[in-house]
């Protein structure tokens, strides 16, 4: 079992991260003028971007290749997007000082994207490189 999960250490420590960053109160956060309209949702394409490198990551090291295959990358945003309906689900039953919104929702799904997208085209183009 652990040898199965050994190459995602680095994309489940981040989701651990992202759990922990949207579980905490924000207070008045929101209301400071340091930051602008947006940013939560800036915030949440962020994490969930680097969430999908990392996760890609770990499924090329997983299936030792040099690329993403196209169900691989496939099978990551439906993990990925159906962690980050978990965590909206979580702030809207659980956590209940934080509120789950479907444009958060909609924000994690583009950072996913996102992320798996460069992935695809970085492992394509260094693996069509011509020297």
């Amino acid at each position: 079992m652990l040898t199965r999960i050994k190459p995602y250490w680095p994309a489940i420590l981040w989701a651990i991260f992202v759990l922990v960053i949207c579980s905490v109160p924000m207070g008045g956060i929101g209301s400071s003028h340091l930051f602008f309209p947006g940013f939560d949702k800036l915030t949440h394409c962020g994490l969930f971007f680097v969430l999908a490198v990392l996760y890609c990551y770990g499924s090329i090291r997983k299936f030792k290749t040099r690329e993403v295959r196209i169900e691989i990358a496939m099978k990551n945003t439906i993990v990925l997007i159906s962690y980050g309906a978990l965590i909206e689900m979580l702030q809207m039953y659980v956590f209940t000082w934080r509120s789950g919104e479907a444009a958060d929702l909609f924000a994690d799904t583009v950072g996913a994207c996102m992320g798996i997208f460069g992935v695809l085209v970085t492992s394509n183009a260094l693996n069509h490189e011509s020297i």
